[in-house]
This record gives C-alpha cells, structure tokens and sequence, in this order.
C-alpha cells in the first residue's frame, strides 16, 4: 500500500467529535504505514449538506494536487446510490439525475478523476468488514438527523425490505450508460446542427426532443447563464409552434425556414423579459 495509496480525513468542523475521529483514523494510517492528511475546512451558511459536499470535493481537488496523485477514491456504496436514486426520482429528475453518482467521474469543476470501487457494495457488509478487521468506525449524529432529505429517505428505505437495494444501484447504473449516449447524441447534432457567430447561434433542429432540450439548454448556458430543464421546455414549446421567447437574458426567434436563432438580450429598462 505505501507509495500506491495515500489517505486524507475530511474534518468539516460542524461537531466536537470530529477533530478525534480524524485522529483516529491518522492514527490507523500510521500503524500500515500510509501517508494520511487531515483537511480542516470551513463550510458555508446555508444548506449544511450540499455546502459540506463541495467545501470536501476542494480540500480533497487541492490536496491530491498538492501531493501528485492521478485520482481521489471516495466510499460510496450501494445504499448511497439507492438513496440518490429514490432523492432524485422525487424531483422529477432526467435521466443525467438518475443516473445517480457514477462509479467514474471527475471532481466536480475539474478534470481529476473521482473513482468510486465500493459502489457494488452495501453499507451493512461494509460494516462487517471494518468489525471483523477488529477496527471502529466513527458514527456520525447528523446520519441520523431526519431534518435532512437523505436521512429521511435512508429510513424509508430501512423500513420496506422488500426492495433489492443492489438492484436499484445496477438500474442507476444503466441510466449512466444512457446518459453516455444520449450525450454523444447531443454533440452530433451540435456539430451537425449548430452554427455559431460573433452575435447570433442558429440551431436546426433535427433530433428528438430530449436532444433538442440538451442542446438549446447549452446554448443559453453559452450566451447568459444555466436555466432550469423546465424554462427550456416551455422556450422549445414556443419556437416549435412558430413564435419567440426569451429566456435568461437570451431572446429566441423561430423562423419559417424550421431554424432557431438565438442572440443575447439587448439592455434594457425594467430588467429582462422572461417567460
């Protein structure tokens, strides 16, 4: 293991146990031999969670830089895919949400790679590897903490024993090789479809509408900002139908030739037009 693997502990600073929890597991580390860090981070105002996640991700991006490693390997397992799933499915996400976390990614706003070897993996086998390696895993309160969403659904899915878990975490699975195609899809007509200038971008619309959605969502992500999936439904709705829209800052024309032409929204008084 040394010179393979290095380790890094993660102390987000939210409860007093965290800082000995860490220890412990530098002190692990040093009984194999093991380079180990501990990240101290200070995480944001606002939700707890999501603001703890990318506070982690930046500690974690930074200090694999800092010490030359090629990829960062986090412990999600099957019951963490089963929750995002069920999470995600209560959003009315696509298919990109549901396909939950993947087992390789990069780190969010990089191009490190993420790796996650324990998706495969339930949370109580996992368990019974750490107590039969005679080791002790720190418990954390706010896994128990039913304020939370995910803590909410992690119970629900404790109580109805009637669903296979690793089958849950194989069907997100198969949403993430569709979500590959459909974003290969998506770049064929782009580069088929799309003609971008100086001050207009004209698609030609071809592909079926899921392509369509991902594509005029890309191009007002590249002249304004990043709607949400259902303000560019309702914009492709219009322009279908032969009449424009505006949508972040973006104004949109359906021309009777079967193109869409989008250019940015020209300043103007009483702030922008939105559909």
């Amino acid at each position: 293991m040394p010179g393979k693997v290095e380790v890094a502990t993660v102390d987000h600073q939210l409860r007093s146990e965290s800082a000995s929890e860490a220890a412990m597991v530098a002190e692990l580390c040093a009984g194999h031999g093991i380079p180990h860090e501990i990240l101290p981070v200070q995480v944001p105002r606002g939700n707890v969670q999501d603001m703890a996640r990318l506070a982690r991700y930046k500690a974690l991006y930074d200090w694999a830089l800092r010490r030359g490693l090629g990829a960062i390997a986090t412990a999600h397992h099957a019951d963490d895919q089963a929750e995002t799933l069920i999470m995600r499915l209560n959003r009315a996400s696509g298919i990109a949400g549901l396909a939950g976390v993947r087992l390789r990614a990069n780190v969010p706003g990089t191009d490190m790679p993420l790796l996650r070897p324990l998706l495969g993996w339930r949370r109580a086998d996992l368990g019974e590897l750490v107590k039969a390696a005679g080791l002790m895993a720190a418990q954390d309160p706010s896994n128990e903490d039913t304020r939370f969403d995910r803590v909410r659904v992690r119970k629900a899915l404790q109580d109805c024993d009637w669903l296979d878990i690793p089958a849950m975490a194989m069907s997100a699975s198969h949403l993430a090789d569709a979500e590959g195609v459909m974003v290969w899809v998506t770049q064929r007509e782009w580069n088929e479809c799309v003609q971008v200038s100086e001050d207009a971008i004209v698609y030609r619309p071809l592909a079926p509408a899921a392509i369509r959605l991902r594509v005029v969502a890309r191009v007002i992500a590249l002249l304004s900002g990043i709607p949400r999936g259902g303000e560019v439904a309702r914009l492709i709705g219009r322009l279908a139908a032969g009449r424009d829209g505006t949508l972040a800052g973006v104004v949109a024309r359906s021309n009777p030739d079967g193109t869409w032409v989008f250019r940015k929204e020209p300043p103007r008084r009483g702030g922008a037009n939105q559909l």
